[in-house]
């Protein structure tokens, strides 16, 4: 029998310790000739052709490869996409459910704990004014009335009960951005249908409704992933619900809002500000009007998690030992499509490749 065949489209390993392993253990490996954080910066996309005999595949959730129902049809025994990220949103989970495939996502804690951080200082440089402020300074300027910014958390001597911080999406990183934001003493609401009671007391979050959070909220954290629910979710009339004093952030993915209609708020001064981490095309077009709008909006380029003592290699392990487990008829961990796994198992289970190839 010939060897398993595993292709890497956008590898993260950037010492190739994990592909050397998958090679030793009989794997016969694909990899591209660029790395993942090159193809990021490509402008044209292309959707993922799979070699027919194709046994699992990994790579990065971005824009620049889209895992197509066709990518996954020329594969006909795939058992498994596997992603060194925890987004997992350009594979068609539809297909991959309807063809017994498991998808596979890496929740490592140093990259959405990162995502959490990253949030919690680009809400603050918003409400603080921090660009306005240095760009003041080394222009030669000192104080002015225009740079005041915000105070968040409570005042005793007023009763003031400090911002209301809303959190679309209480998973890994909207529990986390809660618990960040606990000492500050600030009133968190928080909306996610799929989220147990449990996980909103825990993080002392009161449940809502998303047109409540949206007109109740000081600023308003996106969190969740990208589905067909969640495509497009907040749009012109969900923004127009929100204070004009208000900002969003969104951290999560860019199909999430409506680019435009958040243009057009900011432009007419009915939001405050925005923070945003992703777009819906990245690299973006150079006439997006997000890019025009100053310091109204602070810009990032879906690197939020990317940090020294971080990054996707770290996940590189885990997808290594996915694409073993997957070959040897085993489930592996972190799979986010888990009502196929009967069916999986029924058509792979203990049906080892590798004991096969080395023999």
């Amino acid at each position: 029998m010939s060897a398993p065949k595993v292709h890497i489209f956008q590898p993260v390993d950037e010492t190739g310790q994990t592909h050397e392993r998958l090679r030793r253990s009989g794997i016969n490996l694909k990899l591209p000739e660029i790395s993942w954080m090159e193809a990021a910066n490509i402008r044209n996309f292309y959707d993922l052709v799979l070699d027919a005999d194709t046994d699992a595949a990994a790579g990065v959730s971005n824009k620049t490869v889209r895992v197509t129902r066709q990518s996954l049809e020329g594969a006909k025994n795939l058992r498994m996409v596997a992603f060194y990220t925890v987004g997992f949103d350009n594979i068609d989970m539809d297909a991959a459910i309807e063809r017994d495939i498991l998808v596979v996502h890496s929740p490592t804690e140093s990259n959405w704990g990162g995502v959490a951080e990253g949030t919690m200082a680009n809400i603050l440089a918003v409400l603080k004014k921090v660009r306005e402020k240095d760009r003041y300074v080394k222009a030669g300027n000192w104080r002015d009335p225009s740079l005041q910014g915000i105070y968040v958390g409570p005042r005793q001597i007023d009763d003031y009960a400090g911002l209301t911080i809303g959190i679309v999406g209480m998973g890994r990183i909207g529990s986390r951005v809660s618990d960040l934001l606990a000492p500050w003493h600030v009133k968190l609401i928080g909306c996610d249908p799929y989220v147990d009671d449990s996980v909103f007391v825990h993080h002392h979050v009161k449940r809502v409704d998303l047109e409540t959070l949206l007109g109740q909220s000081d600023v308003v954290s996106i969190h969740c992933n990208l589905t067909r629910e969640t495509h497009g979710m907040i749009g012109a009339k969900q923004l127009a619900m929100m204070k004009p004093t208000a900002m969003l952030a969104n951290h999560a993915r860019g199909a999430i809002v409506d680019v435009d209609a958040l243009a057009d708020a900011l432009e007419a001064d009915k939001l405050l500000g925005a923070s945003i981490d992703v777009l819906p095309e990245e690299p973006p077009p150079p006439d997006l009007r997000l890019l025009k709008l100053g310091d109204k909006v602070l810009l990032s380029p879906h690197m939020i998690s990317n940090n020294i003592g971080t990054g996707l290699g770290i996940a590189a392990p885990w997808v290594e030992q996915a694409i073993y487990d997957v070959l040897q008829g085993k489930v592996p961990k972190y799979v986010v499509n888990p009502e196929i796994i009967p069916a999986w198992l029924s058509r792979y289970g203990g049906k080892n490749l590798l004991r096969a190839a080395a023999a």
